[in-house]
């Protein structure tokens, strides 16, 4: 069955997405620990990822945690540094799909102010042929809903879509409804993947 797209997702795929790593940094680890276990600053962003006001919602959150406070708003002051840096062979394979002519999508639990932010950063977020941002959409991954959503609009077929992300969850709920998928572990294994799909020749994913 022919491609035809290539869905990305982007924490952890195209951009590093560890939080707690950039908190280790700020404070002690100590504290960070007992920072995240008291509250969940997780779930905190799946609010801002279904559409919540960036600014408002980290630094309510604040509020009502003041033991806390400054950290937290860290979340929302010094996002870019904590949504970095980027996978450069990953962002290297995006635009060889996209210079042989293959449709490139994305589709990111991400917040309208924090992706509206991080374009200012990563230029390669404007390149997409379509951008699936789970704050605009109001649902997140992986409901079914938005896949359904970018079936949808995209007017493509679930088993001519090949999806990667590097969560269980989101892969899961994507082969469910019938989308060829693949576990993003490295870039790695994801240019092989491309590769045997005969997306991209050799040339295109050497480092």
């Amino acid at each position: 069955m022919t491609i035809e797209a290539v869905i990305f997702d982007i924490g952890n795929v195209l951009i590093e997405w560890q939080p707690e790593r950039f908190y280790d940094t700020i404070m002690p680890r100590e504290d960070r620990k007992a920072m995240f276990a008291e509250i969940d600053l997780h779930g905190m962003n799946d609010q801002i990822d279904r559409g919540a006001d960036f600014r408002d919602t980290v630094y309510a959150w604040a509020e009502r945690h003041p033991r806390w406070r400054g950290p937290i708003r860290h979340w929302h002051d010094s996002w870019i540094e904590m949504a970095s840096p980027e996978i450069p062979h990953s962002v290297t394979m995006l635009r060889r799909l996209r210079a042989r002519g293959v449709p490139v999508f994305a589709l990111t639990n991400f917040g309208i102010g924090s992706f509206a932010q991080a374009k200012t950063r990563y230029d390669f977020l404007s390149e997409f042929d379509r951008a699936y941002v789970s704050g605009h959409m109001g649902v997140i991954k992986p409901e079914p809903r938005i896949y359904e959503m970018v079936e949808e609009d995209s007017g493509i077929a679930p088993e001519r879509l090949l999806f990667t992300d590097d969560r269980h969850d989101n892969i899961a709920a994507a082969a469910l409804r019938g989308w060829k998928v693949h576990r993003f572990d490295g870039p790695e294994g994801w240019a092989a993947r491309l590769l045997a799909e005969g997306l991209l020749k050799p040339e295109d994913i050497a480092q």
